[in-house]
This record gives C-alpha cells, structure tokens and sequence, in this order.
C-alpha cells in the first residue's frame, strides 16, 4: 500500500519535495504522542509534524473548535469582520512580551517571515538584511534569499543583499573554544566589521534564538541582545523567528528571544501556534506594523476555522502549563543522551524539548567529521523501533528531537532508550 502511494507521489509531486525512510511511510491518525501508519504501525512521535503537532495529535479541544466553527461558516477573508481572528490576535498580542503589538496571521512562517522583511524595508526603503550563518526562513523567493544554509537555498538571486554573520552556532564555530562572554564579545565584533562594509542602509537583522533546520544550533544566552545594542544604535531592526521556538518549547522561557536579555522589534511565529493547522503571523509595534504605505489583505491567513483551532491550541498550552512540562521532561533526554556517551555523538545541544545530537565520524576530534550516512542509519533505527526523529544540520548529520509539549516523563524514558539502542546499534563495531 505504502509502495503505490509512494509510485502515485513522485508521478505528481515534485521531485525535490524530500521524503524520509528508505520505506517512506504514510501516517494514517495519531492519539496524545503517537501516530499509527497505514499498516498499523504505532509510533512515538517525537517530531509533531517538524515541530508542529506542539500539544497532541488529536487534541479534543482543537477538533472540537474546528467542526463548530467548520459548522458555521469556513471562510470569509480579511475583507470582513472575523471574531476567531481578533480574539486570537488578542491573547497572542497579550502573551507577545512586545510593547502596543498588533498582529498579522498568514499561512505559514515562510509568509510570516516574507512580512516582517516587507515591514523592515518598507520602513526606511533599505533591500539590505543581515542573517546569521546556517540559518533557515522559509522556501519563499524572499526568504530563501536570506537563508544561510546551502542545502536549503537552491537559488543565489535574492530581491536582498543579505550578510552573514556569526552567531548562530557554537559547535563548529571559529569562536568554539571561547568562553561565553568572549564568544559574545566576537560576534559581536564580527557583526559591527560587517555592519562597517554595508552603506549604512540596512533594514534588519533576522535571527532564530535556536535554528532549526541548522540542527537546533545557538549562540549562548545573550548573543542576541548584545547584537540588538550594536542595531538600535545604528537605527536597524531585530526580527526574531520564533517559528520553532516560540510558545513555551525551550522550556525557560515562553519565546527564544527572552533568554537574550532585550526585545526585539518584530516577532514571527507560526507551526505550534495551530497545532497543525496552517497558521503563521507577525508581531510587531503599531508604529512598525501600520507603516505600509499601501493597502493589503490575506485571503486565507487567519481563516475561521484555523483562528478557531488555534486559540483552542494556545489557550490548553496555557492552561495546562505546559512550557513548565517542557522544562521538567526535557532533561530526562538531554541529560540521558549526553549520559550515553556514545561513540557517533559530536554533540548533544538544547533547551526543554527541542534537542539536537549532531552525529559525527567516531575518533575524527573535535569538532569531528559530519557523518550523514550514520545520522539516516539512525533515523532509520528510530523508525524500526517505534520512534519517529526529525533530521537538519548543514551537512544533514544532526538528529532534531522536538516531541509535543505534553510528553509525559514515562515517554520520555521510553523514546531515550530507542534513541541509545539505535545510537549504539549505527556505531561502527571498531568505534565501539
């Protein structure tokens, strides 16, 4: 069955749309953490959709809110009055942490991330971004423009002259071996020598407090407020993309950008938010938010039926504390991963529950050389056990743990040991 809806896929869809496993599943239904494939297949699922399943698959609060509001009417448009959409934008503008916020919902946080450039450009005319290296934005024209990751940007025309700074990682970075404080203090200087060779017309930097695509890679705690001192002086705008971060995923902190001691100016969010519907959006001040010189609409952004799901979703994240759950569940994988020791493992980075394991070469140093090849063998070993895991990193090595937020602690044991066993079984015989 799986085989002739595989053939059917890549007779109609493009060929560049990725698929993972060698014996590509289909996901038919899931429950609370797991999901069952067509065959019957019971999976944990410690990947929500890339991040986007963030309280539960089938949380009756969601479905509930859809089919009411699917019972009354699906769609209308910004041109009308829409309550789902402004008592959604409500509670996200209540929980956004930025002064007189005003909110856009899109689709996507690809669209989301395409607004808050036009917002940053159309302020003061500049097609000059400043991004971090290893970064990813979405698969738009514009945002793969600004994207600092090859594996994911298929074109170099851009309707931006990005620059690229660091910042963004610290395992393979040239500032590795620094201690945090100098860590920031180099960046820093990198940014401002950067910053030196632009006209001085630059709109925004754009900056995920975790990339995610890039392997749930960071900077220490700060970096990002360090550069906001060197941007506001220089009158440039920070956009934190909180695509992956936001709503409670780190556990410490309810957005990525709160660990960095400042405020940014524009906020994007999307994935959680919908808990797989197709909700995205942007946060940003009135005086930022309404200086487009021109009228616009979104056909399909914040809709009824998804604005209704997603305050159903927020408002159980909310309610349920379960940005607390992800500081308390979170440790049971990244102390139980690091405790493992394994001989494949460079690196085991994260917060709460969104942890990369960057899979290396056994004995090749450090850093040590990408190992791809052992990064699927143990995608496929998750699978095989019962475990679905995400993959990312430049070189395609890492493995993304981001399971919803309401992984209980029992679950978390259970997906830890298929982590070791596959982690251990991938390990080359020598190396062990």
């Amino acid at each position: 069955m799986s085989r002739e809806l595989y053939d059917r896929t890549r007779a109609v869809l493009p060929s560049w749309l990725a698929l993972y496993y060698a014996e590509p599943i289909e996901l038919d239904h899931g429950s609370g953490r797991h999901v069952w494939d067509a065959d019957g297949n019971r999976y944990l699922d410690f990947f929500g959709g890339i991040l986007t399943t963030m309280t539960e698959h089938a949380l009756p609060a969601v479905t509930e809110a859809v089919a009411a509001q699917a019972a009354k009417i699906v769609h209308s448009s910004t041109l009308y009055l829409n309550r789902p959409m402004v008592e959604l934008c409500e509670e996200i503008a209540e929980v956004s942490g930025i002064p007189d916020a005003k909110v856009f919902l899109t689709t996507s946080g690809t669209e989301a991330n395409d607004a808050a450039l036009l917002l940053a450009s159309a302020r003061n005319g500049a097609s000059q971004i400043l991004a971090l290296r290893n970064s990813y934005h979405g698969r738009s024209f514009s945002t793969i423009g600004i994207t600092g990751n090859s594996a994911w940007s298929p074109t170099s025309l851009s309707p931006f002259q990005t620059y690229y700074v660091h910042g963004g990682q610290r395992y393979r970075s040239p500032f590795a071996h620094l201690s945090d404080e100098d860590f920031v203090k180099a960046c820093v200087a990198d940014l401002e020598d950067v910053l030196d060779q632009t006209d001085g017309r630059v709109a925004a930097l754009i900056a995920e407090p975790i990339q995610g695509v890039g392997g749930f890679t960071s900077g220490p705690d700060g970096v990002l407020g360090a550069f906001a001192e060197v941007l506001r002086a220089r009158d440039i705008l920070w956009i934190s993309d909180e695509v992956q971060t936001g709503w409670g995923r780190t556990g410490e902190h309810f957005w990525g950008w709160q660990a960095h001691e400042a405020t940014p100016n524009i906020v994007t969010f999307a994935k959680g938010v919908g808990n797989g519907l197709s909700m995205g959006g942007v946060i940003a001040p009135a005086a930022i938010m309404d200086n487009l010189p021109a009228n616009s609409i979104s056909t399909f952004g914040g809709s009824p039926i998804t604005s209704a799901g997603a305050l159903a979703n927020l408002r159980h994240l909310r309610e349920h504390d379960l940005q607390a759950n992800a500081a308390k569940v979170g440790p049971i994988l990244l102390d139980g991963l690091k405790a493992a020791r394994a001989p494949v493992v460079g690196d085991v980075r994260g917060k709460g529950l969104m942890i990369g394991v960057e899979l290396v070469e056994p004995g090749s140093g450090t850093p040590g050389r990408p190992a791809p090849a052992l990064a699927t063998a143990v995608l496929e070993g998750c699978r095989e056990r019962g475990l679905l895991v995400g993959r990312g990193g430049l070189h395609g090595n890492v493995l993304r743990i981001a399971p919803p937020l309401s992984l209980t602690a029992e679950e978390a044991e259970d997906g830890l040991a298929i982590l070791v066993d596959a982690l251990s079984a991938a390990t080359p015989q020598e190396a062990s």
